[in-house]
């Protein structure tokens, strides 16, 4: 009977082990060992503010699961762009900072920036809804630095053992595959659902930050707080900015879904051809320092990723210039086998506890052992450092320097003790000295647990068009949620932001206002939007200018893409001097007509289209210049071009564009969807209007006219 029962238990493990489904519904949450886990939203720290532990053994087989989940392309950031450049510092922070790149005035250093998308495979569109990676790798002499941030200063989660179950929640559900590139989904808007603290981001994320008209017209942050250490061991804080010259800009949601179908790889194509046509993409780099004293005297924790320390408190002081001038010489060979990790120190730059930058410590290591293929990643010409390596590791998959000798270890007399240990004199890095003193715990500290005031302040910066796109996103996004609940849930968060964002969007995905319980009761079904007030300790006032587009620099139509439309007839004069002019301000004009063909200019002469009426779009350009000329005029008015020329004009109206009318082309303008009145929209330029090139020219450095969206918003 002993041996039966033995046999019975052998043959339930064969079962077991031959049957590879399993359903976790009504079961406990455990570890790959079977181990039940009784906390699986905080990593373990020594304190509730400490360091995180090596030896949490649950975040470390959850990490490197998920950096192991895909081969070979990155996981997350598998879409993306990148080029060579210098960074120069313009004034020195050797008051803060040892970091030799940081504290000579005047020094350059050679770097390369990677731009992506987050959620999306490599194939992807470049234009999805997405946070965009801004990774930076600083080849200084004292080694490599890397910067990996995005272009969003905030995060989705506090702590890294969050991370997988974000991007899973992301991707594509694993059932069907479906979406790609989009958080518009069920297990996205769940697991947000059920994260209060993903609230600030999401305002970002449903911004419109997530949808940018270039990457060169993005900002770049650091995310996390980090620590500047001078040469005297006085610790600071800081907070890395990088601001682009050409300013802030985006695109309509609506023409973004249309670039992805005529051009999906518009922002690779754009930084590859601004560099090649010698607009260098450029930031202003800046930081906010923040004195070790000060370390508490926010209303907000500043180990908090999901938090930002706002400008009107901390000025951002621009320090440095990032200048991108150089294009890769093979795609492959630089962009896409660059390995950035934020545990790639120099001396005066260090950590500090946020648990979310912990956890990367851990893991962007583990990524490229698993997407590289081998521990000598490092030795890949694009990641390699200025400096020579000399350590005692040897051997590994694909080892390419040879080290003469044979002393592989240390301490040793053989190799005259060589490689030796650098003293603090000679650069040799060292971690600040900081007490370390606390508990092994699985919390988070207290500090953490406001999730919804800067949310809210994020909201009530933005300007009336910003807070319409972002209403329409939330809109859009929880439209394609198919579980009632889960948009219940995702109402009733925004609701801790803003009652009338969260009554305006309800009232579009189905959400009955009225179950939306808060401490000082529900949300009348019938109540006026514009009466409602929101649970929050600030002022509903309460703003900062710095999160707002509306703000950006708006002065420049440098690189800016201009289409002329012309057909043959076509004002030769007015064409070359409009040209030149825009030419001389660094734009760049693309000619656009009914076919490939040369055309005929009335003189003579002829132009090159590089773009057909069926072969491009208006979402592809900055702005329209429907070239003057009546003949020129009549032909994109005839049956066969009438369609294009119209769906153009019409287009670049309803986003916003800016439109110049030359002369001879009130047949275009009489029957496009154009309902301005001549003179009172500052986009809408005619060969009446006065000083019509400057007009024109400043109307494309506006970027768009976002105030007269709602009054555009016609068929296109």
């Amino acid at each position: 009977m002993k041996n039966s029962k033995n046999e019975k238990s052998t043959n339930i493990k064969v079962d077991q082990l031959q049957d590879h489904t399993t359903d976790n519904s009504g079961e406990m949450l455990t570890t790959n060992q079977g181990l039940k886990i009784n906390n699986n939203q905080d990593s373990l720290k020594s304190g509730e503010r400490g360091p995180s532990l090596l030896e949490d053994f649950i975040l470390r087989e959850k990490i490197t699961h998920f950096d192991h989940e895909r081969i070979p392309e990155r996981i997350v950031h598998a879409r993306g762009s990148g080029a060579h450049g210098v960074f120069k510092i313009n004034k020195s922070l050797a008051k803060y900072t040892k970091a030799k790149f940081l504290s000579e005035e005047g020094k350059e250093t050679p770097v390369f920036v990677r731009f992506s998308t987050v959620a999306g495979s490599a194939g992807s569109t470049d234009l999805a809804r997405d946070v965009r990676g801004f990774a930076i790798k600083f080849y200084t002499e004292e080694g490599n630095y890397d910067l990996v941030g995005n272009n969003i200063p905030v995060f989705f989660i506090q702590d890294a053992m969050k991370f997988p179950d974000l991007i899973h929640a992301v991707k594509p559900e694993p059932d069907n595959a479906i979406p790609q590139a989009a958080s518009a989904h069920d297990t996205f808007w769940d697991f947000i659902s059920l994260m209060p603290e993903s609230m600030h981001m999401i305002m970002w994320a449903m911004s419109d930050r997530a949808i940018p008209r270039s990457y060169r017209m993005m900002e770049g942050f650091g995310v996390h707080t980090f620590k500047f250490i001078n040469d005297k061991g006085k610790m600071h804080f800081v907070k890395f900015h990088f601001k682009p010259k050409l300013g802030v800009h985006s695109v309509a949601w609506d023409e973004a879904t249309k670039i992805s179908g005529k051009d999906s790889d518009f922002h690779r194509r754009d930084l590859w051809e601004a560099i090649e046509n010698g607009a260098f993409p450029e930031w202003d780099f800046g930081v906010q320092i923040i004195p070790e004293e000060d370390e508490h005297k926010f209303d907000f924790d500043l180990l908090d990723p999901t938090k930002l320390v706002p400008e009107e408190e901390v000025p951002v002081e621009l320090v440095g210039t990032l200048t991108l001038n150089r294009n890769p010489d093979n795609f492959f060979a630089e962009t896409e086998q660059i390995a950035f990790h934020p545990g790639h120190l120099v001396p005066g730059i260090d950590f500090t506890n946020d648990p979310l930058l912990q956890g990367r410590l851990f893991s962007y290591t583990d990524t490229q052992l698993s997407r590289l293929g081998s521990p000598n990643f490092h030795e890949i010409p694009i990641n390699r450092s200025i400096n020579t390596i000399h350590n005692n590791q040897r051997d590994g998959h694909m080892r390419q320097q040879v080290v003469k000798g044979k002393v592989s270890y240390e301490p040793n007399t053989i190799g005259g003790g060589c490689p030796f240990q650098a003293m603090m004199k000679d650069g040799g890095f060292t971690s600040q000295e900081e007490r370390v003193d606390g508990q092994k715990i699985r919390a988070r500290s207290q500090g953490f647990v406001d999730h919804y005031s800067q949310a809210k302040l994020f909201y009530n910066s933005q300007s009336e068009p910003e807070k319409t796109h972002l209403q329409n996103a939330l809109i859009f996004e929880l439209s394609k949620v198919t579980i009632p609940a889960i948009r219940e849930r995702v109402v009733g968060q925004l609701n801790f932001i803003n009652k009338e964002l969260a009554l305006l969007v309800a009232k579009k995905v189905g959400v009955d206002v009225t179950k939306l319980q808060q401490p000082n009761g529900s949300i009348p079904a019938d109540a006026d939007p514009k009466t409602l007030q929101s649970p929050e300790k600030e002022p509903l006032t309460k703003s900062s200018d710095a999160l707002s587009m509306k703000n950006t620099v708006k002065d420049t139509i440098k690189s800016r893409v201009i289409g002329f439309i012309m057909e043959n007839g076509v004002n030769a004069k007015d064409v070359k001097k409009l040209k030149s002019e825009l030419e001389k301000e660094e734009a760049v004009v693309q000619i656009i007509a009914g076919s490939l063909a040369p055309v005929k200019a009335d003189d003579g002469t002829t132009f090159e289209p590089k773009h057909s009426l069926t072969s491009t779009a208006s979402v592809c350009f900055d702005a329209l210049y429907l070239c003057s000329g009546k003949n020129s005029a009549e032909n994109l008015m005839n049956e066969d071009n009438k369609p294009g020329t119209l769906l153009f004009v019409n287009e670049a109206y309803k986003h916003c564009k800016a439109i110049y009318f030359g002369k001879e082309t009130d047949g275009i303008y009489n029957a496009s969807n154009v309902k301005s009145k001549k003179h009172e929209d500052p986009a809408i330029i005619t060969s009446e209007s006065n000083n019509s090139d400057e007009s024109f020219i400043k109307a494309i450095a506006n970027h768009r006219v976002w105030e007269l969206e709602k009054d555009r918003n016609n068929p296109a």
